[in-house]
């Protein structure tokens, strides 16, 4: 493969180059002007980076996750926490399109997640394969890792969806494939998002996100569990996901 026939590959980018990306907005304008495509990217996975789960990173994707919603299923994987339906209707998200899979091992999660990003009628999907025990005694090391990350990667391009994955901070440290990669802290009225690592640009921020902005009729109301999500996903699944299971399935 010659220079120019690997330039044109998807996970390859030149810094300063500002490539085709299709993205959908954030909804904040500040991030927007930040992300490659001026949204979140689509075929494409991002992580987001927190110090702990429910720090206002559910709630910074809300209205990307609204618009996507409208014509393509929403797939969250292994969440930590019982999703709660009013916070997402109130937020603009045809729950009719909302799907839920619970995942009891790390390799569950990973599967479902290729799947579900690979089969082409999902516009997102998010998962927190941190919220479940790795398969085995010992801890995943990075070159799994990063081989799995690669692949959701491509699985995202494939499907031409959007990959969330959530990730702890300390993760920042850790090489990886993923398109977009954002750090986020907690604030007072919000939340402040970094961009660790972005196509076409170098790290930027923070951007404070204050949660006034969110102008979706009716103020947001935050549903606080101990330091779990300010807003969280739909109780019942659809009626098609009632039987889906994640299945094991360790792919070398």
């Amino acid at each position: 493969m010659n220079l120019p026939q690997l330039l044109q590959r998807a996970d390859i980018w030149r810094g300063g180059d500002a490539p085709a990306v299709a993205g959908v907005s954030s909804g904040f304008v500040a991030l927007d002007a930040l992300l490659p495509g001026g949204g979140f990217p689509l075929g494409a996975l991002t992580e987001i980076l927190t110090p702990r789960v429910g720090v206002g990173e559910l709630r910074l994707l809300l209205p990307t996750l609204a618009r996507l919603a409208r014509e393509r299923w929403i797939a969250f994987v292994a969440p930590p926490y019982i999703p709660y339906a009013p916070a997402l209707v109130r937020a603009g998200i045809d729950l009719s399109h909302v799907l839920v899979v619970h995942a009891r091992e790390r390799g569950d999660v990973l599967w479902s997640v290729e799947q579900a990003l690979r089969a082409g009628t999902c516009g997102a999907v998010l998962a927190w394969p941190g919220a479940v025990r790795t398969h085995g005694s010992k801890p995943e090391g990075r070159d799994t890792a990063f081989k799995w990350l690669r692949r959701l990667q491509l699985a995202a391009e494939a499907g031409n969806a959007m990959g969330v994955m959530f990730m702890p901070s300390r993760a920042v440290a850790n090489v990886s494939p993923a398109a977009l990669r954002l750090a986020v802290e907690p604030q007072a009225d919000g939340v402040a998002v970094r961009v660790l690592k972005r196509r076409g640009g170098w790290p930027a921020g923070p951007v404070h996100i204050d949660w006034s902005a969110l102008r979706q009729g009716r103020r947001l109301r935050r549903e606080m569990v101990g330091d779990s999500y300010a807003v969280a996903m739909s109780r019942t699944s659809p009626a098609p996901a009632r039987d889906l299971h994640a299945r094991s399935a360790h792919a070398q």
